[in-house]
């Protein structure tokens, strides 16, 4: 039988606060679980979901979601009247009604963050300094995105990145890192780049588009085997770039200066 716990910080002092306020401090669980165990978030993205909102819960759970914790889609999860739905495995942690980008972030917070340790102060401030932080850091990113799709402002946008990861979200950090590491190389900062693409790899060793990241640093700096060895990692993690356009005209503008520049 489904059962309804506080997220982390309801303390006795909630009770003052608006119903509204209180409702969205809630998680519907299925099963009981520590929040360390949680290590994929599955998001409903059918029809009646997908209509609620679920894609941008999903988009806003893969942008903050630590290293650790992979973020997929799934099919229904049969709380169609009670969506956006997601599930939190392994333990099937069901939560609904998650329909917005504030109620997303607060949901991370409380499945990833371990209890009791929300900071040294503890209690709900500091649980909600975390969510608040990590919207503020999300609002930055997406500047930073729209800075580089619609003005080409490359130094604006590692403005926003920089001031993003200053902020310590909760999860999500290792790609700004990464999309900083690209603003840098396209402002000609080469150096810069490969050490946001390193620090991206510090915080997840398993990140393909890091690599990325540091084979497209090397290349223009015509470092062509070091830049050969970073795509080979990348595509030995993520197999499926051999059908990726981009990452096909990456390796073929390596070989071509690679001959180019052969003595």
């Amino acid at each position: 039988m489904d059962v309804v716990l506080p997220l982390p910080g309801a303390t006795a002092s909630a009770a003052s606060r608006s119903y509204s306020r209180r409702v969205r401090r809630r998680i519907v669980v299925k099963d009981c679980q520590s929040a360390e165990d949680v290590q994929e978030i599955r998001v409903c993205t059918n029809r009646t979901c997908r209509r609620q909102g679920s894609m941008q819960i999903l988009e806003t759970l893969t942008d903050l979601a630590p290293p650790n914790v992979s973020v997929k889609s799934s099919g229904c999860l049969g709380r169609c009247g009670a969506g956006p739905n997601l599930v939190a495995l392994p333990a099937a942690t069901l939560v609904a009604h998650c329909g917005t980008t504030a109620r997303a972030a607060e949901v991370l917070v409380a499945l990833v963050l371990p209890r009791g340790r929300e900071g040294d102060g503890g209690g709900g401030s500091n649980w909600d300094a975390i969510v608040n932080r990590s919207l503020e850091a999300l609002a930055l990113r997406n500047k930073a995105r729209s800075e580089v799709v619609d003005k080409n402002n490359f130094s604006q946008a590692e403005l926003f990145l920089s001031q993003a990861i200053e902020l310590g979200p909760i999860g999500g950090v290792h790609i700004m890192y990464k999309e900083r590491s690209l603003a840098r190389l396209a402002s000609g900062n080469c150096s810069g780049a490969l050490e946001d693409a390193a620090q991206a790899l510090a915080l997840h060793p398993l990140y393909p588009e890091a690599y990325i990241c540091q084979g497209d640093a090397f290349l223009v700096m015509n470092k062509f085997d070091s830049a050969q060895r970073s795509y080979s990692t990348a595509l030995q993690m993520d197999p499926s770039l051999r059908r990726s356009k981009s990452f096909k005209a990456r390796i073929a503008n390596l070989e071509k200066l690679t001959a180019v520049n052969l003595p």
